[in-house]
């Protein structure tokens, strides 16, 4: 196996576990709140906990990069996730799970940025496509598989059992970095840690998380408005002085690129409302005489028109380019969602699984295009803070709206209001891509050579 080949095997390996462990504790709330006596609100933040550690420790990728090196870096990472992991699986109450959980996300958190960016100035440009549709196959699998596993590892053992699972995952991912990674030195740009720009942006990414989670509920209250005005107070902080410092802690001035901008744009409108559109499906669904295993049972048409649409990205990006994909994407998705507003949910689930991995991984594909090799940490951390932000954005939005609806209409039209509003917003990235010149890309990809 070529080196390469090796860093790319470790990268897909970390973002297996951080996706493991994004959906497979979901399955087993009902036996943690009966162990920890936990609430269904205190539940919640167990997912939230583990986002946010992960959310927040994505910033520090870059700047820890040039400092220890890759290398290094995602060794003291995995050691940290599976420690935390471990305490986990040991807590014996909410507060010390909900602590590991951050601690857990801040370890995984580190794992993608930086073995994306180690893992793809290996490849050349015209060879990422290949590389992509590998990433949204482990970003397909995981999600299908994890909830299952999660599932049968609490009703058979324990609930504890699915973190000791994500250790048996991470430990030969550990040893393989170990043995297969080679050294790298420090970067020689010692440049200094921002740290006012660490706590505003660190800040307002916590406050606005925290008021998210809060805004899908049925009311909101002046505390929540508060920590919407800190979130936003910190972020224009943080957006300012990071366009203005010399030495940002993440480089906003990046998403000045179309292509890195464009992509993150499709994330927020394609995958992260796809997220949202299936929490309320399932819930629309099972109110509709759907038991939970025949909606949980619809991620089979999902998975395999997924994987169908990431081998097409896969063989096709380079010759067509971007924006077909993305429009086809898009058109599919919105379809989708369409059908399922009119109860058609095999049909409706197959056809947001092919459009969401068009737009996907087509945005995967495109994100890096113009950036150059030197700029793939800072640009790997803004890609992957703003993928785990548009799951967040996703969820809160459709919520919301849902919410909003039922006050002035009943349940059913309420849902099928939400579905459409969300199908609206799915075709948006159709009018982004008029942004960027699509013959361009595929003239940069047709000339590219091999390194």
């Amino acid at each position: 196996m070529s080196y390469r080949s090796r860093v790319a095997t470790v990268y897909l390996l970390g973002f297996l576990i951080d996706l493991m462990n994004m959906f497979i504790a979901s399955v087993a709330y009902a036996a943690i709140g009966h162990s920890l006596k936990a609430s269904v609100a205190e539940l919640a933040w167990i997912g939230n906990g583990y986002i946010m550690g992960l959310t927040l420790a994505i910033p520090l990728s870059a700047w820890l990069t040039l400092h220890l090196g890759a290398r290094r870096l995602l060794l003291l990472s995995l050691s940290l996730f599976i420690f935390a992991t471990l305490q986990c699986g040991l807590s014996h109450s909410l507060f010390s799970l909900l602590f590991w959980r951050a601690i857990q996300g801040a370890g995984g958190g580190l794992l993608i940025p930086v073995g994306q960016a180690l893992t793809w100035q290996l490849y050349a440009k015209h060879e990422r496509a290949w590389l992509s549709a590998a990433v949204m196959l482990v970003g397909l699998l995981a999600p299908a598989l994890s909830p299952t596993l999660g599932g049968w590892l609490a009703q058979s053992f324990s609930w504890r059992w699915i973190f000791f699972a994500s250790v048996a995952v991470a430990l030969p991912t550990l040893l393989l970095a170990l043995l297969w990674l080679k050294p790298q030195l420090s970067s020689a740009e010692k440049r200094p840690l921002d740290f006012a720009g660490l706590l505003a942006g660190c800040g307002g990414l916590f406050f606005t998380l925290l008021a998210m989670t809060r805004l899908g509920e049925a009311g909101t209250n002046w505390l929540t408005a508060g920590y919407v005005a800190a979130g936003a107070v910190l972020l224009i902080f943080f957006t300012r002085r990071s366009l203005r410092h010399p030495a940002p802690l993440l480089k906003l001035s990046l998403l000045a690129d179309p292509l890195m901008a464009f992509s993150s744009l499709v994330y927020q409108f394609v995958p992260g409302v796809f997220i949202g559109v299936s929490l309320l499906a399932m819930l629309y669904l099972q109110g509709s005489g759907f038991s939970a295993t025949q909606a949980g049972a619809l991620m089979i048409p999902w998975a395999m028109a997924s994987f169908a649409a990431i081998s097409l990205t896969g063989k096709t990006f380079n010759r067509l380019g971007p924006r077909p994909l993305i429009v086809a994407g898009c058109l599919c998705q919105a379809m989708g969602i369409l059908l399922l507003a009119h109860s058609l949910p095999m049909a409706a689930f197959t056809l947001m699984g092919a459009g969401g991995s068009l737009c996907s991984s087509a945005a995967q594909s495109s994100a890096f295009l113009s950036v150059s090799d030197s700029q793939l940490s800072d640009a790997s951390a803004l890609c992957n803070i703003n993928r785990q932000l548009s799951f967040c954005f996703g969820i809160a939005l459709l919520t919301l709206l849902f919410n909003q609806f039922t006050h002035f209409f009943s349940r059913p039209l309420a849902y099928k209001l939400t579905f459409y509003s969300a199908a609206a917003i799915t075709l948006l990235p159709i009018l982004l891509s008029l942004g960027f010149n699509n013959s361009a890309v595929k003239r940069l990809l047709t000339h590219q050579e091999k390194p």
